[in-house]
């Protein structure tokens, strides 16, 4: 790949987005063990039924997702992070940049944590899988451990 266009710094990021990183897998939903597959059975993130329905293990290493019961409740202080990364966010776009009124900026606060509320739940639950798991090169190789 030539990258003789990009400075040191975009291709130290680029390097953080392949496979292998934590990054990608929070990004893509992959598996955070082998980086094989999406744990979520839909990628439709937007279906109310489909949101948060994982797949029980990956297919390619047999890491199962759900550690223990109640394993992703976790996952909500992670979400707490998020949405207020995110309500943050709109605030900037809204209020401090287009310059809208307070009022406004609030609504627009609630309709991107509205909008945004699947894109939260799934970030949330990559994030905190993420913390627990390390990336295997030679995960998909190895026999499932039964």
């Amino acid at each position: 790949m030539n990258t003789s266009w990009a400075s040191p710094e975009i291709i130290d990021f680029l390097q953080m987005l392949k496979k292998g990183s934590k990054l990608y897998s929070i990004l893509t939903g992959s598996c955070p063990k082998c980086h094989e597959e999406s744990m979520y059975v839909s990628k439709n993130m937007y279906d109310p039924s489909e949101t948060i329905h994982m797949h029980e293990h990956c297919s390619h290493c047999h890491t199962k997702y759900k550690i223990e019961p109640s394993f992703f409740y976790g996952a909500m202080y992670v979400s707490y992070a998020v949405g207020t990364a995110f309500a943050i966010a709109a605030f900037i776009i809204s209020y401090l940049i287009i310059g809208s009124t307070l009022s406004t900026a609030f609504i627009t606060i609630i309709g991107a944590l509205v909008v945004f509320m699947p894109v939260i739940m799934r970030l949330s639950r990559n994030i905190w899988i993420n913390f627990f798991f390390k990336y295997d090169s030679n995960a998909v190789q190895r026999k499932p451990e039964v």
